[in-house]
């Protein structure tokens, strides 16, 4: 199997003000739209279990929605290599929107889809199928707005742009948890049951006219060009991708360590929350929403300015430091929410990981990107960020309620965070990447053309 080329080499082109505006704005939007209908499954879970995965059994039920919310996750490393190899091909924006395609009719098909009730057993088989055409098209949305976010920033700039990937999905955690408190409060339950919690898969459609636009009107990055002029021959998938984990696995460990501490902290918040809340606290579903929407909104305002920071002092200066502030405050926060729940509790617990929470990503778009060279970026970042978001993410959910079910330890979210915070320390502190570009940042100077880390040039530097 090879990966068709139509994108011309030649000289790159830098685009207008007009189009990196375009660019950055349409990225943005791709992703929040992208993430709401995936946050928006993890919200209706306990619904979504009723209507497709009845059983006798609310335990059952449950793990067959979270197994089926996991399975979006394996398949997203395989689908973002694919798209981040046939964006490091052809181009970001064409890749960029024909994932948000993809999005779409999986959506879709999630909203639409008769109960098993109505269609029995081919109820569930529609949303594994669109759980896995999701689980495709999220492993490149991150990587692909990333890098298009990142090359488009000016120099100087790359942290701080890149964090609007973040407050991208921020939004999308605003719209979908208001809009699924608004459900779940002026809803009677079986409204709610019957047509209610499609809603927000059916707004998520809303994504389809905006891929289009991105395939006619955004530009390619002068990143991209430039690694177009240097391409080498056409090769098989297989080969390239061998030829990518020879030059780049130090780099990839190094970017998956980035990752683990964001991921695993924000699905343990997010994701998992609402049901912990209904099923360990005994509050309501609501309590978790509003305290998502206040912690989303945090969000967006200190995302930015953790980009910011990254820009002025240094991400890995930055990265460190959070890395071991999450590790420290996690099992408090889930005491001090255990010992006596209540709303106002939870609420103070997820206003405090917020801003955790935002002082660890902001920069991760940004660190991603800059860690691998131009010519398989988006190949680079699609792969350790799919890596990471599966492993520590979207097996967290199922991981944390079967650990909970069979230990009766209700502070089991903590300690899995604890230790996605001492892993994701290590993963950076001891890869050679990692050790260099710290090096780099102590000693403030550039690392690498454009700032970015080519780990297999800086290995010869560091041999030589």
């Amino acid at each position: 199997m090879r990966i068709p080329v139509d994108t011309e080499a030649a000289e790159p082109v830098r685009p207008s003000p007009r189009q990196i505006r375009r660019a950055i704005a349409t990225s943005v939007v791709a992703n929040g739209l992208e993430w709401f209908d995936f946050f928006a499954y993890a919200y209706f879970s306990k619904t979504i279990a009723q209507v497709f995965f009845p059983s006798d059994s609310a335990v059952v039920s449950l793990s067959l929605t979270f197994g089926t919310f996991a399975l979006g996750f394996v398949v997203r490393p395989f689908g973002g290599v694919l798209l981040g190899m046939y964006a490091d091909r052809v181009g970001r924006a064409r890749a960029l929107s024909f994932l948000m395609i993809m999005m779409v009719v999986a959506t879709l098909l999630i909203g639409l889809a008769p109960g098993y009730a109505t269609i029995g057993v081919t109820a569930p088989l529609l949303v594994v199928l669109a759980r896995l055409l999701q689980g495709l098209s999220v492993g490149g949305q991150y990587s692909m707005t990333s890098v298009i976010l990142v090359e488009m920033a000016p120099a100087g700039k790359k942290m701080f742009y890149g964090s609007f990937n973040n407050v991208a999905q921020s939004v999308a955690g605003l719209l979908s948890s208001g809009g699924g408190y608004l459900l779940t409060t002026h809803l009677p339950a079986a409204s709610l049951a019957s047509w209610g919690w499609r809603v927000p898969f059916l707004v998520g459609a809303l994504a389809g006219p905006l891929g289009l636009y991105i395939r006619h009107h955004v530009a390619e990055s002068p990143d991209f060009q430039a690694s177009r002029r240097h391409a080498g021959p056409d090769r098989s998938i297989a080969t390239k991708f061998a030829s990518f984990l020879r030059e780049q696995g130090d780099a990839v460990l190094c970017a998956i360590g980035v990752m683990i501490i964001g991921t695993a902290s924000s699905y343990v918040w997010t994701s998992y929350l609402p049901i912990y809340v209904e099923r360990q606290l005994h509050l309501p579903l609501s309590s978790a929403l509003i305290g998502i929407f206040i912690g989303g909104a945090i969000n967006v305002v200190l995302l930015p300015v953790s980009g910011k920071l990254a820009d002025r002092f240094g991400a890995y200066r930055l990265f460190y430091p959070t890395a071991i502030a999450a590790a420290v405050c996690t099992f408090p926060l889930f005491w001090f929410i255990n010992t006596q729940p209540s709303v106002t509790r939870l609420i103070t617990g997820q206003i405090i990981a917020s801003v955790l929470q935002a002082m660890i990503s902001g920069p991760h778009s940004g660190m991603l990107a800059m860690i691998f060279p131009a010519r398989t970026r988006s190949t680079g970042v699609a792969l350790s960020y799919n890596l990471a978001v599966t492993v520590f993410g979207g097996m967290a959910p199922l991981t944390i309620s079967l650990l909970i079910h069979f230990t009766g330890n209700n502070q089991i979210p903590a300690f899995y965070v604890i230790f996605a915070a001492l892993l994701s320390f290590a993963l950076v502190r001891c890869t050679r990447t990692g050790q260099l570009a710290t090096i780099a940042e102590r000693e403030q100077r550039p690392i690498g053309p454009v700032g970015e880390i080519d780990s297999h040039r800086m290995s010869m530097a560091a041999e030589e």
